[in-house]
């Protein structure tokens, strides 16, 4: 962002001519009408970042009825599911449109949905969004650049401020101070003193929200560049305690491990280190030492220890993310990364047999949880001792490499018992029931363990466990 305003205003208008046509277009129809429309929001900030999108917001001052009727033969679908609070929406092409009446919206408190009345100028529209950087709009046609409260500035600067006092705009919609933090990790961005100071006296409001708009905020936070911004910003304003007082919670707990950080430091780097594509494994970096507060003991010698912290934190985080209305296979991914965790330093580095590897893969699930889980153990490595790390990367490499092996020799990751349910009923003689899973498990348990064997291997092996279970034959 080295270049003056002047010029990325004047570069902005031959952007959104060749990268927005579908803007200038639809800005014709509208002037042609007799009504003002304007590029607004999101779409103005991220062209100035050099991110385009294809879901295009306006802001206009044609009522939606007349905006139904300009579009109505020239989109190729319309949606007026929004139209009671000036919204009406389309599609063109592959464009998303949605275009709103200017609006001045009143807000009844304990209420999110806004009593709408309609604005007569951009200005006033622009000063009901929720930050400065989203309060800029460009007309369209002519791409004038309209910015009353210096979002330019405030986006060059990396400054995050509500147009308007901070105190209103939070009360109108409360969420805005979850966005706020989702803001300052996406883009790395400093949050006004003010803002700041407003959404800590607020943190309460938060209650009002529903767990869905604050887990989809949590969501874009965690994938976020700067992540560790974000969930600062939310447990130095009490707004981690109302929905996820367990990260809060981490910054007592010192871990001996990581002697130079504490768990919530550590924690932070986890998230950090993982792929911010992958919600379920940022989230399951940024849940797996939840368990430690729990689990903490202190012994004599000066040790500290967490013994069980996996299993205890994937309890909590299942919790935790049901309450946060998360869906269900997620919930069940996430919780399963952090159960297992510390297997790899379970087994030790370099004590590996061709059984444990079998199990670490048949216990990881699917080729995503394999990886995930492989990502979220190398991630977990944040010594500064270049030594250990080293060492715990190769022994990484190590594990992986006889992974590789074992898959091409035996396809461990579809590893089945050697015998099926009826053929263990038949060759027992037995009804369904307990005792045929009781069997397969004990096949299942056999093959993980010997690697691959013959039907005969496993008839011998049935003819074992029905000798030692007292089991007569039919």
């Amino acid at each position: 962002m080295a270049e003056d305003f002047s010029d990325q205003e004047r570069q902005l208008g031959a952007l959104i001519a060749a990268d927005y046509p579908v803007a200038d277009e639809l800005g014709h129809r509208f002037t042609a009408a007799g009504h003002e429309l304007y590029l607004v929001g999101g779409t103005v900030r991220d062209a100035f970042l050099g991110r385009k999108q294809t879901d295009l917001d306006f802001a206009t001052s044609a009522v939606p009825k007349d905006t139904e009727a300009l579009l109505r033969d020239w989109v190729d679908g319309l949606w007026l599911t929004g139209a009671r609070f000036g919204t009406v929406s389309a599609t063109k092409d592959d464009w998303k449109l949605e275009i709103t009446t200017y609006r001045a919206d009143n807000y009844t408190a304990g209420s999110r949905h806004p009593q709408v009345t309609y604005g007569t100028d951009i200005a006033a529209d622009l000063a009901r969004r929720d930050f400065t950087i989203n309060a800029m709009a460009v007309r369209v046609p002519e791409h004038r650049f309209v910015d009353p409260f210096a979002g330019l500035r405030d986006l060059h600067e990396r400054v995050l401020r509500t147009p308007i006092k901070p105190e209103t705009s939070f009360g109108d919609d409360p969420l805005r101070m979850v966005r706020l933090a989702r803001f300052s990790a996406v883009l790395d961005a400093e949050v006004d003193d003010t803002a700041r100071k407003a959404a800590a006296a607020m943190a309460e409001q938060i209650d009002t929200i529903s767990r869905e708009r604050i887990r989809d905020e949590l969501s874009r936070l965690i994938c976020a560049a700067a992540p560790e911004r974000g969930v600062n910003l939310l447990c130095d304003t009490g707004l981690a305690e109302r929905f996820l007082p367990e990260i809060p919670a981490l910054r007592m707990q010192h871990d001996p491990l990581h002697h130079h950080k504490d768990v919530y430091a550590h924690t932070l780097a986890v998230v950090q280190r993982c792929d911010p594509s992958d919600l379920t494994l940022r989230l399951a970096a940024l849940l797996h030492d939840i368990g430690k507060p729990a689990t903490r003991e202190f012994h004599t010698d000066g040790r500290v220890t967490f013994h069980g912290h996996d299993h205890v934190g994937a309890r909590m985080a299942r919790q935790r993310l049901e309450e946060l209305r998360y869906p269900k296979a997620l919930i069940s991914d996430v919780c399963g990364l952090i159960y297992l965790h510390l297997r790899f330093h379970g087994y030790g580095e370099h004590s590996w047999t061709d059984s444990a590897v079998r199990r670490y893969v048949r216990d990881a699930g699917s080729d995503d949880q394999l990886r995930r889980l492989n990502a979220l153990t190398r991630a977990d490595v944040t010594t500064r001792n270049t030594v250990k790390a080293g060492r715990l990367a190769q022994a990484m490499d190590a594990l992986e490499s006889r992974i590789d092996a074992l898959q091409a020799e035996e396809e461990i990751a579809r590893i089945r018992p050697p015998l099926d349910g009826r053929l263990i009923m038949t060759y027992l003689g037995l009804s369904p029931g307990p005792l045929v899973g009781k069997a397969r498990q004990m096949l299942l348990e056999a093959r993980l363990d010997r690697g691959p064997m013959s039907s005969e291997e496993a008839y011998a092996l049935l003819d074992e466990w029905a000798d030692a279970n007292g089991i007569e034959r039919a």
